[in-house]
């Protein structure tokens, strides 16, 4: 019964492993077929999805092109409606022309027969004309040619008489105009041109801190003063005005060169020949340098580039040279720019004009060391280092020694002249300066009824004061008039003087 049991058992126990088994295999088998499936499902969506987006993208690169030929299209018919209106406004021009030359034809058709009318009245002129002359011969009994003398010698003489009065009168209209347009362009130069000018004068004199310094610089019988008077090319003048040692040079580089030295050299107290030469050989080289400086800084004031370096160190030597106590370099500056200025007014090369004007004056730097004036000095020097053929013949012509063959000769000439002439530019001595002062006053005092006379203005203005009692009104005025005439007619002086007689009755009573 056991055992049965037991068979039963491992019966149903391999029974029930049997369709375990079977049951699992085909669980297996039922999910295989469903994993399959789902596969080509998602096979077939992702398929279905990118045939989508490619349709999709076929169909945005479809409306790109489109848009793109849309736009081809609307510019192809942009350029067709241009090339229509153009073809439109060409046929309407060649629609002008054609009747433009038409009218031409017509016009030319007109005067061709217009022409042969003129030409047949013309002879017909001619012919009655001769006739009138010949008829006119014998009337008059002359013949021909006696006739055509007398009326050409009559013709003559009356276009002389009317060309006369004419060129007299278009040149007076002229000189007034130009007289006029001359002073409105030099008083715009002038006024645009505002410097400032300083009156420099060389000093010959050195001071020395006792007397003492005077037998040092003299030296042992002399040998000091020799050997720096021979170094410098200057004369020392040792004298018993204290204080001072005079240094005398006809040439004011020179003489500036031995007075630095000699302040040198007083500082340095080593005064022997040696030490002389050494001092002088060193500030030449220092004059030199300063010199072309000078130039240099002048040149690029005036605004005249490209100059050659002799003329650089010539221009720069004018600084220790003055003329009626003005200094040559400023001068020169200031009549360049007053040239240019006026030149630029007129429409000439004011580059060109500025070079005349800063050139004009530099023979006074070699005048000295070459035979003649400065305007012939002067233009030699430009000659031989290459200037233009206007800024040597300024240089040779602006004090009028010769005729002017360019306009720049004659602007430099009224510049320099402006310069020259203009309030505070050049200076008299003191004492002469005082002495015409005394004189005008002393000629106001000579007259009768004058009480007293004060110059002032600069010697501009003399004022004159009258006794009441003894010149009436008119009297007075006549007392003006004679005494600005016996100024004109007695003293010398630039510019004017201006006269003022001043009459005054002063009655003065107390309340008390």
């Amino acid at each position: 019964m056991d055992m049965i049991s037991i068979l039963l058992g491992l019966v149903l126990g391999g029974a029930a492993g049997f369709f375990a088994e079977r049951m699992i295999r085909g669980s297996a088998y039922k999910s295989r077929d469903e994993i399959l499936e789902l596969a080509k499902r998602d096979g077939e969506n992702l398929r279905k999805t990118a045939e989508l987006a490619a349709k999709e993208e076929g169909l945005r690169r479809r409306e790109e092109i489109e848009k793109d030929l849309n736009a081809m299209k609307d510019e192809i018919r942009n350029q067709e409606r241009k090339l229509d209106k153009r073809e439109a406004s060409l046929k309407d021009q060649l629609d002008d022309i054609a009747k433009k030359e038409r009218m031409l034809e017509a016009t030319q058709l007109k005067l061709t027969e217009r022409g042969k009318v003129v030409e047949a009245k013309e002879k017909e002129l001619e012919k009655i004309i001769k006739q009138e002359q010949e008829q006119l011969y014998k009337i008059s009994g002359l013949d021909q040619k006696t006739a055509t003398a007398m009326l050409l010698d009559q013709l003559e003489r009356e276009l002389k008489n009317e060309t006369g009065g004419l060129i007299l009168k278009h040149e007076a209209e002229l000189r007034q105009q130009s007289e006029k347009q001359a002073r409105e362009i030099i008083g715009m130069a002038i006024q645009k041109y505002a410097s400032a000018h300083t009156s420099e004068t060389t000093v010959s004199t050195v001071d020395i801190p006792n007397d003492e310094m005077k037998g040092r610089i003299i030296g042992r019988e002399g040998r000091n003063i020799r050997a720096f008077e021979k170094a410098t090319g200057v004369d020392v003048i040792v004298d018993d005005t204290p204080g001072v040692v005079v240094v005398s040079a006809f040439d004011s580089v020179r003489r500036e060169t031995a007075k630095q030295s000699m302040v040198k050299l007083i500082q340095d107290g080593r005064i022997h020949p040696t030490r002389i030469d050494e001092i002088v050989l060193e500030t030449q080289k220092e004059m030199e340098e300063f010199i072309r400086r000078q130039g240099a800084e002048a040149a690029q004031e005036a605004d005249v580039p490209n100059l050659h370096e002799k003329l650089i160190d010539l221009m720069g030597r004018l600084y220790f040279r003055t003329s009626y106590s003005q200094n040559v370099l400023r001068h020169s500056i200031e009549v360049a720019h007053l040239t240019g200025m006026m030149a630029v007014q007129l429409g000439l090369n004011g580059n060109l004009a500025r070079r005349c004007g800063f050139l004009h004056d530099i023979g006074k730097a070699a005048d000295h060391e070459m035979e003649g004036g400065h305007p012939a000095v002067g233009a030699e020097l430009l000659k031989r280092y290459g200037e233009k053929g206007e800024v040597v013949h300024a240089a040779k012509g602006h004090h009028d020694d010769i005729r002017p063959e360019y306009i720049y000769t004659v602007l430099v000439a009224a510049a320099d002249a402006c310069s020259a002439s203009r309030p505070g530019a050049r200076r008299e001595t003191l004492e002469k300066y005082v002495r015409r002062l005394e004189e005008l006053e002393t000629l106001a005092c000579g007259f009768p009824g004058v009480e007293q006379a004060f110059a002032v203005q600069a010697g501009r203005e003399v004022r004159v004061i009258v006794n009441p009692a003894d010149v009436n009104d008119r009297e007075a005025a006549k007392l003006c008039r004679d005494l600005a005439t016996a100024i004109e007619q007695t003293l010398t002086y630039p510019g004017e003087v201006k006269v003022t007689v001043l009459r005054e009755t002063r009655v003065i009573e107390y309340a008390r």
